[in-house]
């Protein structure tokens, strides 16, 4: 698997929160020691990529209601082999919401997070570290609920802890508020 352009961009991204810096130093360690990050076989962990997606006023995001979960998470999914994290996030923006035309706020990394998945069907539990980038698309476009999710929905910032008052999504909302 080729990880040299996920390295690189995890090599150059910044971040001024202690917590965050702690989870791209594992990433980085991951990513370095497991040829196969990229793949669900890694029973240790996988590396995934998201999609926050945020409106151009930038005062609301995208969330789903994710499935197996049961709670509201920004889009986002396995790699399954593909090693460009940014083409992983920005399909599984479009598997997840039916949403087609977006923009990229930039090429860069916006955040990353790692966190334990629980044990489920017999997989063991592990670990995504999650390699998140930011888009903007237009509220007005027509959402689709797919078959992982229970429920699709614009929030507004202000109003996301009321659906998902984790510390990772909490920091998003920051990071948007200072864009």
């Amino acid at each position: 698997m080729h990880r040299k352009k996920l390295l690189d961009q995890l090599q150059s991204y910044t971040t001024t929160d202690s917590h965050e810096q702690a989870m791209l130093e594992s990433t980085i360690s991951f990513v370095q020691e497991n040829e196969d990050c990229f793949l669900r076989s890694n029973l240790k962990g996988q590396v995934t990529g998201s999609a926050w997606i945020i409106d151009p006023s930038k005062t609301f995001a995208l969330f789903i209601h994710h499935k197996k979960l049961e709670k509201w998470l920004q889009p986002g999914g396995h790699s399954d082999g593909d090693g460009d994290i940014l083409n992983v996030a920005l399909k599984e923006a479009e598997e997840e919401t039916g949403l087609q035309n977006f923009v990229k706020v930039n090429r860069e990394i916006f955040d990353i997070d790692v966190h334990e998945i629980p044990e489920r069907k017999g997989v063991p539990a592990h670990f995504h570290y999650d390699v998140r980038f930011a888009f903007m698309a237009d509220k007005s476009q027509q959402l689709v609920i797919s078959d992982e999710s229970i429920d699709l929905k614009w929030i507004a910032l202000d109003e996301i802890p009321d659906f998902n008052n984790e510390e990772s999504i909490l920091r998003l909302v920051r990071k948007t508020k200072g864009l």
